[in-house]
């Protein structure tokens, strides 16, 4: 017989398409189930992407159009600083234009949703004309002078649309409990698509909202021929030298403040990115199952092929390709859907995804091709890397044992090996312990990714010792009570001696259910740690701070003396907040002072981890679990703000658990803070109820103050039920991303089962042949499925709580710079189980009803 060929070439077009349209035609259920885990990975992972880089590029450039044309920017480690600085920076020879900007976010006072804040930016009109002119205002037709006037505002378009104002109309604007009235003077200059924004003369915006004397930062324009960078350090000496800590001088377009965006930002976008590649992994595994299923079905086909001359390597190219079609459409879809759904979220939810990192904006999404690239390349290489273990099988098996059937378990001999398994967890214990990567748990994510790789590998050897040690047992009561049904012990034999074929939907039920495990232990270990958190930290009846939200609001000391003295009140804390900048390249850190006891401080703070006696005459400080990461500060050393003009030196007496403020914080004693800035001025006031009263009539009681209808009054069971609804809608992708996970993964949990069971139809029809009947043999595949899926929800148990515990321990304390305690929700753990256990014992009943249709007669014709 002549030989098809007689080198390692490619297979014939014809015998290529043949092979590969043919096995598509022959089972399209589990090609497609293939394709969609592919495309959904891909899809997800893509559309985070393209909305995160479209947030982000759109929320850089608003940045941007904020400094205009500036060349170098003098700013305060603190939010407003002293302008007697101006006139040094203005005379300044090498300087030509200095503008001066101060920027307020100002509660919005009447607005349909309750509250709301504008940010405000306050310009000198004439100086800003050169530096920043898209900042300015377009007053009306003969009235020039409403840029300098102390009862004007312009709005951006953005604004306008938000707030429903148009020229001419009155603004009611909140400065601490009273209503600053502005009249819409008209547009922006230019303001980018979705920046809500307001721009008025900086001297009336430092009056109406007693921010006199105050300024964010100023604006310089340098002459020319000056080097930007060589004055930029010249610059920043002399102020260090003038005003030790006071000041940060930049660049605008030096990448401070991206980099600070990005930190902000990069964790929550890397979680997000590696959960949607979670579906890709499965889609892996899915290919591996649909292939290895395939090869073994067709082993007699390929060691025909074999015989006529076919070679090792067209065989082994033949299978790849089979798998890279699957990740070629699976890419494909994949990149078109993720572009699709970035659109859809990007238009009805915006760039943030829940998380707020990127508030006033409205990014449009663009196409990048390199990142769809790298996408539709990771569809391509899972898929690959799925099929290659069946490619190598097909390509090695000899085709004289190969033809013959039968040989199906010994194709799968090589799965039990348990040296690889063994050491991928022995790396992924390791990889566990290593500290982050640039900021990022890089070894934790390669930690868990081994995991699953080791935990799957040694589903073959833990399913024969498991199946064998049940079968014995079974045997024994059998022989113990010869009248017991034999079903029981002919499906466990099943089982025992074919742990390949079991490996393949054991490892579909552990990969999901893992996984699906991890996240939600890690999901419901952080919801119930903030609100246990919530709960320690809110201690007071009621809590109590002007309305309508912004930076411009603030309770005056008669206004603080009003609300203890108010009837009703047993006791009044009062709390303020301030954001200060401790690196340039990073986000602010915020400065809680509050009235604390420094003898016990765990009665307002959850406090974490050791504390130090504070040494007399020393200002006490209580960092949050972030400035541990960030900027190295310990229990028992200093630690220096910038608070009052300079900077404050505090000893840090202990380590508090902080879920509001991912960038750090800082909680220092309320006295301290008023000595050393002479602010006398709260954001917030926490009351106690008397005996007797209830926080209902304490409400009433503020309400009836002459200032009560500025504030916003909250009790604690109304700030921890509005927390975990803001809480479940930024892990509202989470909660997606999981639950197609799960889909996925009963949907392969599935193929594997009616695969395997259709291509069995040979064997039942032998059991038919013998005396089973057509009701036991569905009997044993039940008992299969469920035993199948019972071992892999097991496994896939002790598996995702060996996960959760490095999510929990290791990703999120390097992502977020905080702790958390472990919660196992068990209700969500069991529903899943069940339904994974049923789905499976009814996917092996139909594919078993089909199997056995065809009568025991025809199933077994090709053995005669």
């Amino acid at each position: 017989m002549p030989r098809l060929s007689t080198h390692s070439y490619p297979l014939p077009g014809t015998l290529a398409r043949w092979l590969l349209f043919g096995e598509w035609r022959a089972h399209p259920v589990r090609a497609l189930l293939a394709v969609a885990a592919i495309a959904v990975g891909v899809a997800m992972g893509f559309a985070i992407h393209l909305i995160n880089a479209a947030a982000f590029n759109e929320f850089s450039a608003a940045v941007k159009s904020l400094s205009g044309q500036a060349d170098v920017q003098v700013a305060g480690r603190e939010p407003l600083f002293d302008e007697a600085i101006y006139p040094r920076l203005a005379s300044h020879p090498e300087v030509v234009v200095a503008s001066p900007v101060i920027e307020l976010s100002a509660g919005v006072v009447g607005m349909p949703s309750g509250g709301g804040s504008l940010r405000i930016i306050g310009i000198d009109p004439f100086r800003a004309g050169f530096i920043s002119p898209d900042l300015t205002g377009v007053p009306g037709e003969g009235r020039m002078t409403d840029v300098l006037a102390d009862d004007t505002i312009f709005l951006s378009p953005a604004a306008e649309s938000w707030l429903g104002k148009r020229r001419g109309d009155t603004l009611v604007l909140r400065a601490g409990t009273t209503e600053v009235g502005l009249r819409v003077a008209g547009p922006v200059q230019r303001a980018r698509s979705g920046q809500r924004i307001a721009v008025m003369d900086i001297g009336a915006a430092q009056w109406r909202f007693q921010k006199l004397g105050r300024l964010s930062r100023v604006d310089l324009k340098l002459r020319d021929g000056v080097d930007r960078a060589a004055f930029q350090r010249r610059l920043a000496a002399e102020l260090e030298r003038a005003y030790p800590g006071r000041f940060t001088v930049r660049q605008p377009d030096d990448g401070d403040q991206e980099e600070r965006n990005a930190n902000l930002s990069r964790a929550y976008r890397v979680n997000l990115t590696v959960l949607a590649l979670v579906a890709l992994f499965t889609g892996a595994f899915l290919v591996f199952s649909t292939q290895a299923l395939s090869v073994m079905r067709r082993r007699s086909q390929f060691a025909l092929l074999r015989v006529l001359g076919l070679e090792r390597g067209q065989l082994l190219r033949q299978v790849l390709l089979e798998g890279a079609s699957l990740g070629v459409a699976g890419g494909a879809l994949g990149i078109a859907a993720g572009y699709a759904l970035a659109a859809l979220a990007l238009h009805f939810f915006g760039g943030d995804l829940g998380a707020g990192y990127f508030p006033g904006i409205r990014p449009q999404v663009q196409f990048t091709p390199v990142a769809a690239a790298v996408f539709f390349a990771l569809g391509l290489g899972v898929a690959l890397l799925g099929c290659l273990a069946p490619a190598l099988e097909a390509a090695r098996a000899r085709p004289a044992v190969a033809i013959k059937s039968g040989a199906d378990e010994a194709a799968l001999s090589r799965l039990s090996r348990i040296w690889p398994s063994l050491l991928c967890i022995v790396l992924a214990a390791g990889l566990a312990f290593a500290p982050p990567v640039f900021e990022l748990p890089l070894f934790g994510y390669l930690s868990i990714a081994l995991l699953l790789i080791g935990g799957i590998g040694l589903m073959p050897r833990l399913a024969a010792a498991t199946f064998r040690r049940m079968e014995a047992l079974a045997l024994r009561l059998r022989t113990k009570w010869p009248g017991l049904s034999p079903i029981l012990p002919l499906a466990l034999s099943r089982l025992a001696n074919a742990p390949g074929q079991a490996s393949i939907a054991l490892g579909g039920v552990l990969a999901s259910f893992s996984l699906m495990v991890a996240m939600g232990i890690m999901v419901s270990s952080f919801r119930v740690s903030v609100d246990d958190w919530m709960g320690h930290i809110l201690p007071a009846d009621l809590y109590v701070r002007t309305a309508a939200g912004g930076n411009t609001g603030f309770l005056t000391p008669e206004q603080q003396a009003a609300l203890a003295a108010t009837p009703g009140v047993a006791q009044a804390q009062f709390l303020r907040t301030r954001p200060v900048s401790l690196s340039p390249d990073r986000p602010n850190v915020v400065v809680i002072a509050r009235d604390i006891d420094a003898r016990d401080p765990g009665r307002l703070l959850y406090l974490v981890g050791e504390q130090a006696p504070v040494p007399a005459g020393s200002r006490p400080a209580w960092v949050s679990e972030a400035l541990l990461d960030l900027y190295g500060a310990r229990v028992g050393q200093p630690i220096t703000l910038p608070l009052g003009g300079g900077q404050a030196r505090f000893f840090v007496a202990g380590v508090w658990r902080d879920y509001a403020n991912q960038a750090g914080s800082v909680v220092i004693r309320l006295a301290d803070y008023r000595a050393l800035t002479g602010e006398a001025e709260v954001t917030d006031a926490a009351l106690y109820a008397a005996r007797g009263s209830s926080a209902e009539q304490l409400e009433q009681s503020v309400r009836a103050l002459p200032f009560g209808s500025a504030l916003q009054t909250m009790s604690t069971a109304d700030i921890r039920s509005m927390s975990l609804r803001i809480f479940d809608r930024s892990f509202a992708v989470t909660y997606i991303l999981e639950a197609i996970a799960i889909a996925i993964g009963l949907s392969g949990v599935a193929a594997s089962f009616s695969a395997q069971t259709l291509a069995r139809a040979k064997e039942f029809g032998m059991l038919r042949h013998v005396g089973v009947t057509r009701a036991q043999v569905l009997q044993i595949l039940a008992f299969e499925g469920g035993f199948l899926t019972l071992l892999g929800v097991a496994c896939g148990f002790a598996l995702g709580l060996v996960i959760s515990l490095i999510l929990v321990y290791v990703v999120n304390p390097q992502s977020f710079h905080w702790t958390m305690q472990l919660h196992l929700p068990w209700n969500l753990l069991g529903g899943v189980a069940a339904v994974l256990i049923g789905a499976s014992v009814l996917t092996a009943l139909v594919s078993g009803r089909h199997a056995l249709s065809g009568g025991p007669v025809r199933a077994v014709r090709e053995d005669w």
